[in-house]
């Protein structure tokens, strides 16, 4: 009996030496809520987790952290960029020794366009934490648009140093650039290749600046690497049917145009192309059309405003280019060469008046193309004032003088040195002639559009001769590429000529 009694007492003493698991710790009240905010906001759930935020805000009388930094994000995305800020102040009060509270506060201020303000945020929270990039980066960029690029340079060579950044390199590059200094930023970009090789924007904007400095090879083999890699890359496209354009391909360059157009069917520069290559293949009507369509769509682009000019300017309509060359010169009154297209669209409706100021406009601002102080020469002569005419001529015999020594390589228009010798010899200088001859150089090559005679002696000819070349398929605003330009250097695209 006895040993029964213990058997039924063993269960007893089993369960009495089971431990109880233990119980899961429970959150605060503070953050109970922290988890289902954070899923509603990276699944952008916005209105979900803002209901979700307001609970936790009155359960925790507005002392819950993270709630409010997350609304304050949303308040960020909804454009409401003052609450935000209100918000990321009050989580840097909760949380002094955040960085991130500082660094949001920081942005929030970058964008209400507060850059001092900002840069104090950037270094408050920077003695917390000397090693983030962000930090660094972000204040060079708010340096950036004090102007200060000395510190801005400083800063993002800091951040470098932390860590490798495409969006860093590109705003190093743009820096060197804004300074002038184009070997230091082309310096960065290879860097940033070399970091990034598969980045087609840094691949583009490497293009173009080889592009800019006439190196056509090495701008063919960075472009070419970016549409291998994006064949859709309509910036690429647009600078590959430049340099087509610039040496007179004009169909190929249109076939690489059409590639665009399915991406960027509302692009200023690409119908100011467009346009150009009409114009190159004298198709006139065709060119001045599109060129209006890049003139609705960017009416204070000078570029196209010049390019409407010189197609009306070879239509023989002066009014009308005068209308587009006056357009032109108030969107950019420092380039002597449209002074002196306006000077031939006045000369030709019998403005002798303004024309002769248009010209001593023109020959006051350009230091190098010899064509203007030509132009100018014509004009003058045929006007009877042959001795101020031979100023402008010796005048123009300076700056051949001044291109032919800067560079051995340089070569000059057949046509323009064809004029300056009839020129020379009707002011009785033509054995001085400094004129080399014509050569082939497919850069400074020009392609011949349209050549029409005027009433006046034999030296009064218009010509127009011409292509172009948009900036507007460079990266960005602050570095461009020149539309249809005059000079016919080499690393620049041809322009018009035309005699007084």
């Amino acid at each position: 009996m006895a040993d029964d009694e213990q058997s039924l007492s063993l269960p007893v003493a089993t369960e009495a030496k089971k431990r109880h698991a233990p119980k899961a710790p429970e959150l605060p009240i503070v953050e109970r809520r922290n988890w289902l905010i954070h899923q509603h906001y990276i699944q952008k759930d916005y209105d979900t987790c803002k209901v979700i935020i307001k609970e936790q805000l009155q359960e925790t009388n507005g002392m819950c952290e993270y709630a409010i930094y997350v609304q304050a994000l949303i308040l960020r995305l909804e454009g409401k960029i003052q609450e935000s800020l209100e918000l990321f102040q009050s989580c840097a009060i909760l949380n002094a020794s955040s960085t991130d509270n500082l660094k949001q506060v920081a942005r929030s201020l970058f964008l209400l366009g507060k850059h001092k303000a900002a840069i104090e945020f950037y270094y408050e929270a920077a003695r917390l934490n000397e090693k983030d990039w962000e930090i660094s980066h972000n204040l060079g960029i708010c340096f950036f648009f004090l102007k200060d690029f000395k510190s801005a340079e400083e800063h993002l060579n800091t951040a470098l140093q932390i860590n490798k950044h495409d969006k860093t390199f590109m705003m190093l590059g743009r820096v060197h650039l804004l300074t002038g200094d184009t070997d230091k930023a082309i310096d960065v970009f290879k860097r940033a290749v070399e970091f990034s090789p598969e980045n087609t924007e840094l691949l583009t904007t490497l293009g173009l600046l080889f592009l800019q400095l006439g190196k056509y090879q090495k701008a063919f083999e960075y472009l070419g690497n970016a549409l291998t890699f994006d064949p859709n890359n309509y910036k690429a496209i647009l600078a590959a049917g430049s340099m087509m354009q610039t040496h007179g391909d004009f169909d190929v360059a249109m076939n690489k145009y059409r590639v665009a157009a399915c991406a960027v069917p509302e692009s200023p520069p690409l119908w100011n192309n467009i346009g150009m290559c009409f114009f190159g293949k004298k198709k006139y009507v065709a060119a001045i059309s599109c060129l209006k369509r890049a003139h609705y769509l960017s009416p204070f682009d000078w570029k196209v405003l010049y390019n409407l000019g010189l197609v009306h300017l070879t239509m023989q309509q002066y009014a009308s280019a005068f209308h587009f060359l006056s357009a032109s010169i108030n969107l950019n009154p420092r380039m002597g060469e449209l002074y002196m297209l306006l000077a031939v669209a006045l000369t030709n409706l019998e403005d002798i008046e303004n024309a002769t100021r248009a010209y001593e406009q023109a020959v006051t601002m350009d230091e190098s193309n010899p064509l203007v102080n030509l132009n100018f020469a014509i004009f003058l002569y045929n006007h009877g004032e042959k001795k101020r005419a031979l100023d402008q001529y010796q005048e123009m015999e300076q700056k051949v003088n001044f291109l032919r020594d800067g560079s051995s390589s340089h070569e000059f228009d057949s046509e323009l040195m064809d004029m300056a010798q009839k020129m020379g010899g009707a002011l009785q200088v033509a054995d001085n002639l400094v004129w080399t001859k014509p050569g082939k150089d497919s850069k400074s090559k020009a392609h011949s559009a349209s050549a029409s005679k005027t009433s006046g002696s034999a030296l009064g000819t218009n010509q127009a001769l011409g292509q172009a070349m948009s900036s507007a398929a460079s990266y960005n605003k602050n570095i461009q590429l020149p539309a249809v330009i005059i000079d016919p250097n080499p690393g620049y695209n041809t322009g018009i000529r035309a005699w007084g």
